[in-house]
Formats: C-alpha cells, structure tokens, sequence
C-alpha cells in the first residue's frame, strides 16, 4: 500500500476499521512514528483539544479512535453520549493534531483495534477509571495491551473540568432549576385558590 505522509497528516480522515491496520503497517515501514489515543469523545472541550496535542507530540501520526454510540451506552449508560458518533467524528477530524480517525466497534474486545493497529504508543488519560480492583487503569491498560504496543504513555487531564462533571452540573442545575419554577407554581396556585 503506497501512502503519501503529506496526504494523512492533519487530514482528520475517517478510515474504515478494515483498512486502518494495512495504513498503521505502511506509515511504520515509512520510518512514521504512529501514536493511538481512543476515548469517548464526547461534547468536546479544551481538555480534549490539549489531550490530543500532547499525544500527536509524542510521534509522527496521530491515529484517534471515536467509541461508536453502542460501545459508549455499553461502558457509561443508556443516556450517553449526548453527541452521536458521527457529531463526534466531525468535531475531531476539525482537530488540527488528528492525523486519522477509526471507529472503536467493539464493546467486548478492548484489544482489537489495538491488535490491529500495533502503535509504536498508546496514550492513555489517567482520568479513566479502572475496570479491575486494586489497579491503577495504566495497571490494568500494560498488563493487557503492552504485548502489542511499543510504549504506554499516562498523560494527566489537560483541564479542570471533565465531560462527566459538566453533565453531572448541567443535571444538578436543571434540577434546581425545575425545584424553583415548581415552588413558584405550587405557591401562585395556592395563592389565587384561596377561600
């Protein structure tokens, strides 16, 4: 496969899942340091921006995988993501640092993208909660993927905020929000109904 370096980076271009391992091998056997971050994604912030600036720094081109919707309904819920995949994958692709973009299909198999991709490093955000007990999820991401990667790397949250804790506000505050126009109702109601 002949891959022109100039035509992928920066482009933000969705490759089909079924072809992104024959680009990874090629952009290797081209000398290209290939970098894989994955996540979620989900109503895009500064954070993420600067995330995945930090992670195109650490090679030549930046692969970003998007979980699809079922892989994310599957891992945090029936109510997210609140941005659909294909939103998702639109505000990424207009990320300067995103070289690629693949979709994360599989809500069981967490290694097979990165079987198939085989990155020279594999960034992972120390935000992300462990799925076993006793173990840091940088723990628990070597012991299952450093067979297949050439480094791991922990990059810290590049923001205050996460997406969680803003829907968690936006919750709280639509909560207190309704409680108020409620009491205000509840109080008029009584008030005009008065004997």
């Amino acid at each position: 496969m002949d891959i022109k370096i100039s035509s992928i980076l920066g482009s933000g271009k969705l490759i089909p899942t079924k072809d992104i391992g024959k680009i990874a091998t090629a952009l290797k056997n081209n000398g290209h340091k290939v970098v894989l971050t994955q996540g979620v994604w989900d109503l895009i912030h500064e954070g993420h921006a600067r995330y995945l600036q930090k992670a195109k720094a650490l090679g030549d081109v930046l692969i970003v995988a998007v979980d699809t919707d079922e892989v994310v309904k599957h891992r945090k819920g029936p109510n997210r993501p609140i941005v659909p995949e294909k939103e998702r994958v639109n505000m990424i692709s207009h990320l300067k640092h995103v070289d690629l973009i693949v979709m994360k299909e599989s809500k069981t198999d967490h290694n097979k993208l990165i079987r198939t991709i085989k990155p020279d490093i594999f960034v992972i955000s120390e935000s992300t909660p462990s799925n076993k007990k006793g173990k840091s999820f940088f723990e628990e991401v070597k012991e299952e993927h450093e067979k297949f990667c050439g480094e791991i790397i922990n990059l810290k949250p590049q923001s205050i905020t996460s997406t969680t804790a803003r829907i968690r506000f936006l919750t709280i505050k639509g909560a207190e929000d309704l409680a108020t126009e409620l009491q205000k109702s509840i109080e008029n109601f009584l008030y005009s109904n008065k004997i």
